[in-house]
C-alpha cells in the first residue's frame, strides 16, 4: 500500500482514562478527519430494545455539554466541514472532515458529547419520529427494503444478538425512555470504551496537545466486557421466503458462515477474493454463466459480510450471494449453479489471469476506501478497536497481493463443505 494513503507513520496512545488515540499524519492534503468509534453496535442491542444503538446514535447529534441542539452541525459546517455518523454490527462511528485550522473544533465537539449527550425527553421523542421515518423511507415503502441484512441472519444465526432487526421495532423504539437512554450512555459510551482517530495535514505533536486538553479531562468508566457474540455452524440448510408488495422481481440471497476475520484473517480474506471471483464484473464466473449465458438472474452479486462491511466485522460473519431473477424465475435452479460454480472452482482452481485480476480488484478497492480521509480515519480506528493495532491496516495490501489461487480453491471448498441460509423474496401482497 502506497504509505501516502496511511500516512508516513502512525502515531498511537492512550489517555488516562482510557480513550485509545491514532494519529495519521498526512502532509499532502489540507484538511483533518476525525472519526470516534465506540465499541457497541447492533450486536449489542439487549431483547425487547432493537434499534437503540442506532437510534442512540441520533441522539448524540441533539446537543451535547456545553453544545445546544443542532449547534454541532452548524459548527462544522460553517467551518466548510462535514460530518455524519453510523451504526454497525460492531461498532458506532461519529466523524467530520475538517480545515486543518478548525482541528481543535472538532476535537472539542466530539470530546463534549464524549462527556454527556443532553438525553431529554424532548430529544427522545423525537429522534424516535426521526427513525421511525427512516425505516418508513428505507424499508417499509422501499422495495427490497433492508434485503438482505435484515432477511438472511435470522436464517443463518440463532442468538438475539445476531438476529434480531438492528433498525428496530416500533414497539420497541417508542418505549424506550430517557433513563435506559441515559443507562447506555454510561455504560457503552466510557473513553476506554473508544478509540479516537486523527488523520490527514495535521502537526503530531500539536495534535496531541489538543487531544489531552479537550478529552483528557472526561471522567473515566468502567468498560463492559464484550460478550461472545460467535455461534456454531449450522447443523443444516435453512430456507425463508417473504412477500413484498413493491418488489418488481423474485430476490434471493444465500449466506454461508466464513472464518473468523479477527483470528483467520487471510482464509478470511480468500473468501473476499471468491466473492469477486464469482461476481465481480463480467468476467467473473457467475457473472457470465448465470446472466450472460443462461439468463437465470437480471443481476447478481457475491460479498463479505451483511451491510457491506467485510473489513469492518467481528464473528460471525457471512459469505452472501445474492440476486434478481426474471418473473417466473427458478430459484432452485440458479442456486444449483452457484453449488455447481464453487465446486468447479474447488476441483479445479483458477487460472494465472483470473488470479491477477482478483489481486488487482481487491488493491483497487482498498485504495478507492482508504483515499476519502474520513475513510481511512474510520478503518484506522476500526483495526484499532477490533485488532488493538491500527498499524495492521498497512499490511492488508500486501496479504492480499499474496492470497494465492489454492487458497482461494480451499476457500470455495469450505462454502461448499458448509449449510447454507437461503432466504428469497417474492413479489406481490401476502
Amino acid at each position: 500500500m502506497p504509505e501516502p494513503l496511511i500516512g508516513a507513520r502512525l502515531e498511537r496512545f492512550a489517555l488516562p482514562n482510557g480513550l485509545r488515540v491514532v494519529l495519521a499524519p498526512d502532509p499532502a492534503v489540507p484538511v483533518a478527519a476525525i472519526a470516534v468509534l465506540y465499541d457497541v453496535g447492533i450486536r449489542s442491542e439487549p431483547p425487547g430494545r432493537t434499534g437503540f444503538a442506532h437510534l442512540f446514535e441520533h441522539l448524540m447529534f441533539q446537543g451535547s455539554a456545553k453544545v445546544p441542539k443542532l449547534a454541532h452541525a452548524r459548527y462544522v459546517q460553517s467551518s466548510g466541514g462535514s460530518f455524519n455518523g453510523s451504526t454497525h454490527l460492531d461498532y458506532t462511528v461519529y466523524h467530520e472532515t475538517l480545515p486543518g485550522t478548525a482541528l481543535e473544533r472538532g476535537l472539542f465537539l466530539e470530546a463534549d458529547r464524549m462527556r454527556g449527550p443532553r438525553i431529554t425527553e424532548e430529544n427522545l421523542r423525537n429522534q424516535v419520529d426521526v427513525v421511525a421515518e427512516e425505516i418508513n423511507t428505507n424499508v417499509a415503502n422501499r422495495a427490497y427494503g433492508g434485503f438482505p441484512w435484515l432477511h438472511l441472519p435470522p436464517l443463518l444465526f440463532d442468538s438475539f444478538a445476531n438476529t434480531h432487526d438492528g433498525y428496530g421495532s416500533q414497539v420497541d423504539l417508542e418505549s424506550a425512555t430517557v433513563a435506559e437512554a441515559e443507562a447506555f450512555f454510561e455504560r457503552y459510551y466510557a473513553p476506554a470504551n473508544a478509540v479516537l482517530c486523527v488523520a490527514g495535514g495535521i502537526d503530531v505533536g500539536e495534535t496531541v496537545e489538543l487531544v489531552a486538553r479537550h478529552f483528557g479531562d472526561v471522567p473515566a468508566r468502567a468498560v463492559p466486557v464484550r460478550p461472545d457474540f460467535a455461534e456454531p455452524p449450522l447443523t443444516g440448510p435453512r430456507r425463508g421466503e417473504s412477500r413484498d408488495r413493491l418488489a418488481p422481481l423474485p430476490a434471493f440471497a444465500a449466506g454461508w458462515r466464513v472464518p473468523d476475520p479477527i483470528g483467520e484473517l487471510d482464509p478470511y480474506l480468500a473468501h473476499h477474493l471468491l466473492a469477486d471471483l464469482l461476481a465481480g464484473g463480467e468476467p467473473a464466473r457467475l457473472v457470465r454463466r448465470l446472466v450472460a449465458d443462461e439468463n437465470l438472474v437480471t443481476d447478481v452479486s457475491a460479498g463479505l459480510g451483511l451491510m457491506g462491511d467485510a473489513l469492518a466485522v467481528r464473528d460471525p460473519g457471512a459469505f452472501v450471494v445474492s440476486g434478481f431473477l426474471p418473473p417466473g424465475g427458478d430459484v432452485d435452479k440458479v442456486v444449483r449453479v452457484v453449488d455447481e460454480e464453487l465446486a468447479r472452482i474447488a476441483a479445479d482452481g483458477l487460472d494465472d489471469d483470473e488470479l491477477t485480476r482478483l489481486r488487482t480488484m481487491a488493491g483497487s478497492r482498498l485504495l478507492r476506501e482508504l483515499d476519502p480521509l474520513a475513510g481511512r480515519a474510520k478503518l484506522l480506528g476500526v483495526f484499532e478497536q477490533q485488532r488493538g493495532d491500527a498499524g495492521l491496516l498497512a499490511e492488508l495490501a500486501t496479504r492480499y497481493a499474496s492470497i494465492t489461487a489454492d487458497e482461494i480453491a480451499a476457500a470455495a471448498a469450505a462454502v461448499c463443505g458448509r449449510h447454507r441460509a437461503l432466504a428469497e423474496i417474492l413479489p406481490g401482497r401476502t
